[in-house]
């Protein structure tokens, strides 16, 4: 049995307890069934809300927000990124703002974004670019901000231009950077997708898992938490496989 495979067994084992688990703590009255419902009737929740469409257009509006999201934050954070790490006079300008603004949550903003833009789907992906574009950005600043200086004395003795060498140089140097930083601006999409429907009441799984929760429906509840595991899951596996492809130069 190869690593890999043992590592597989080793997950769903792990799984197969925490449901075992799960089991035992709804049959057995552990917790009030008001709050933990029994995977039996969670699992034929999730399957009724699939199959008469509300639950996956539930899902369908959040996916579609958080990649609309990811997108405009990830070209954003490329383009930037590569503006700024391709000077080092603009890296040490903008550096110390850049790491003050870093930290700051995204949800941290969504007073300020719902004054201006009000409790819209607009404001949602306004917060959800601004909050998965640091990843990128960063990650491209890293990238950019990593290429050997022999490589730069190459660009000035051929005399390429700035956009010349982010395209020929700066990018690929800093493309195990910026996809590592794609994956995690992916992860911070997602979440920051639910906070906003959230708190606006788009319709989404946030909205649904927040109604579900104010209802007491214990089953729909954890029928929308898992559907918004999976997406998470298969969203990162997805992007992961990408990486790989387009890294295999460098294990060649």
């Amino acid at each position: 049995m190869n690593a890999k495979v043992r590592d597989l067994a080793g997950s769903f084992a792990l799984l197969a307890v925490l449901i075992g688990l799960w089991w035992l703590a709804a049959h057995g009255q552990w917790v009030s069934r008001a709050f933990l419902p029994t995977p039996e009737a969670t699992w034929q929740q999730l399957v009724a809300g699939l199959t008469d469409g509300e639950l996956a257009a539930q899902t369908a509006a959040t996916v579609g927000r958080m990649l609309a999201g990811w997108g405009l934050a990830s070209l954003l954070g490329v383009a930037l990124g590569a503006l700024i790490g391709s000077s080092a006079m603009a890296r040490e300008w903008l550096q110390p703002m850049l790491e003050f603004i870093r930290p700051l949550p995204a949800s941290a903003v969504l007073p300020l974004a719902i004054a201006l833009f009000g409790l819209s789907s607009g404001m949602v992906l306004a917060v959800v670019a601004f909050g998965a574009m640091w990843p990128v950005l960063l990650a491209t600043l890293h990238g950019f901000a990593s290429v050997h200086e022999r490589l730069r004395e190459v660009a000035a003795a051929l005399q390429l231009s700035r956009t010349a060498f982010a395209f020929k140089l700066g990018l690929p140097q800093a493309l195990p950077d910026i996809l590592a930083g794609l994956r995690l601006s992916l992860t911070v999409s997602l979440i920051v997708s639910v906070v906003g429907e959230m708190i606006a009441s788009q319709p989404g799984l946030g909205q649904a898992i927040l109604l579900a929760a104010r209802s007491f429906q214990a089953s729909e509840l954890y029928a929308g938490v898992l559907l918004l595991g999976a997406v998470g899951f298969a969203s990162s596996a997805a992007l992961a496989r990408a990486e790989a492809r387009l890294l295999r130069w460098q294990r060649s």
